[in-house]
């Protein structure tokens, strides 16, 4: 995988590249020595170059434009890179290195995580249980999958799986609400199997959780110790679907040209489904698809923005067209289910982004808006955690 990263003109300075800020790079080649230093040795791997009489230790990246790694100093990397080691014991999800926060500069990416294979089972039994209480469906819950999953901790995530005590109140009857909501850095919904669906990952470029660049999760920018269920595990032992769960929605009967299986409820109480679903007749089965597309050539340029060409790497990478794919800005859709065949709105799990939804038709409850483990601690304590941002913690891509 190719991280491909943007420092300030000073610290270009200091290694012979150059750099105008606020405009996008000239791509000019990296020093020799700094090549020459990275030939034989991996993507962020340590290195050593002497440069312009100044010796340095550092990491070995590809930088923008370039199809060589080169020995990127420490200074220009400590505390802001996306590359882990097996050594690298940062909290996943938003947690910070020790002694400093995650100031990520990586801009374009391969458009997929790299995933370990889901091959160890179970600590223990699922346990799950869901009980109607008046106007809510309550479901509590251990947290462990019932599925296999990845090795935890790994080298992108240093979490070990635990039982957890999840308690979830969802509206049993739900309702269209006045406005969408934004998901923000909150849990979506809760499987059948107890597992939460968690897509966003409290990562920024620079940092900077208001600048409006969110990592996206599954764009393999940020190394997060994904598993092929693309899942893994908060610091507090949680683990949590970011992308499609192979494995629980192979085991929970999933497959093509029948309507899917009930697989879960939204945190507004509608029902969420995956890939396939009844078309507009109500009978025969459809690939529901998203109507979610890559906006087309360059992101804006600047101190705060990445620049780059959009690919992915960003949330705000995409944009909704109506009309585009079969379902709505939140992949949900009125129609028949199984469950429902009076109709209901329901959300649907895509293969394309969002992949996991991102925000609500209905009002979600509060029992899922707190991250916890997963909040970001690098933000501002005296600043506004919502300021230039949307409803539910950012703002929809358009």
């Amino acid at each position: 995988m190719k991280f491909v990263t943007i420092a300030t003109i000073s610290l270009f300075a200091l290694t012979g590249f150059a750099h105008v800020p606020g405009e996008k790079m000239a791509q000019p080649r990296p020093p020799q020595a700094a090549l020459e230093a990275c030939a034989d040795k991996g993507e962020g791997q340590s290195c050593r170059a002497t440069v312009s009489g100044r010796t340095h230790t550092g990491v070995c990246r590809t930088p923008p434009g370039q199809q060589q790694r080169a020995c990127i100093p420490d200074h220009m990397t400590s505390g802001r890179s996306s590359v882990r080691g097996p050594d690298d014991n940062r909290a996943l999800d938003g947690g910070a290195p020790q002694g400093g926060g995650r100031r990520h500069i990586t801009v374009q990416s391969g458009g997929t995580p790299d995933l370990y294979p889901a091959t160890v089972p179970p600590l223990t039994r699922s346990h799950v249980r869901a009980r109607m209480e008046g106007d809510c469906r309550l479901i509590t819950a251990n947290g462990i999958a019932g599925h296999e999953t990845g090795p935890f901790p790994n080298p992108g995530n240093p979490n070990r799986i635990t039982e957890q005590p999840h308690e979830f109140c969802v509206p049993a009857m739900p309702r269209f609400a006045s406005r969408i909501t934004v998901l923000g850095l909150g849990r979506f919904g809760i499987g059948l199997n107890g597992v939460p669906f968690d897509p966003g990952a409290a990562e920024f470029y620079l940092g900077n959780r208001r600048g409006g660049w969110q990592y996206e999760a599954l764009s393999g920018a940020i190394a997060l110790g994904l598993d092929a269920n693309y899942a893994h595990v908060q610091p507090g032992g949680a683990y949590h679907y970011h992308g499609l769960p192979a494995l629980y929605l192979e085991g929970a009967g999933l497959n093509p040209g029948q309507h899917s299986p009930l697989i879960g409820w939204a945190a507004d109480g509608f029902p969420i489904y995956a890939l396939y679903g009844f078309g507009a007749n109500g009978v025969a089965v459809i690939d529901v698809t998203s109507s979610y597309r890559l906006k087309q050539g360059a992101r804006p340029a600047g101190a705060a923005s990445p620049g780059g060409f959009y690919d992915g790497t960003f949330v705000s990478d995409y944009e909704y067209v109506e009309g585009a794919g079969v379902l709505d800005e939140c992949n949900g859709r009125v129609m028949r289910t199984p469950e429902f065949p009076e109709g209901t709105y329901a959300y649907f799990l895509t293969p394309g982004w969002p992949v996991i939804p991102r925000c609500y038709r209905g009002t979600p409850s509060a029992d899922f808006a707190d991250p916890g483990p997963d909040a970001d601690p690098d933000a501002d304590p005296d600043a506004d955690p919502d300021a230039d941002l949307g409803p539910g913690g950012r703002a929809l891509p358009r």
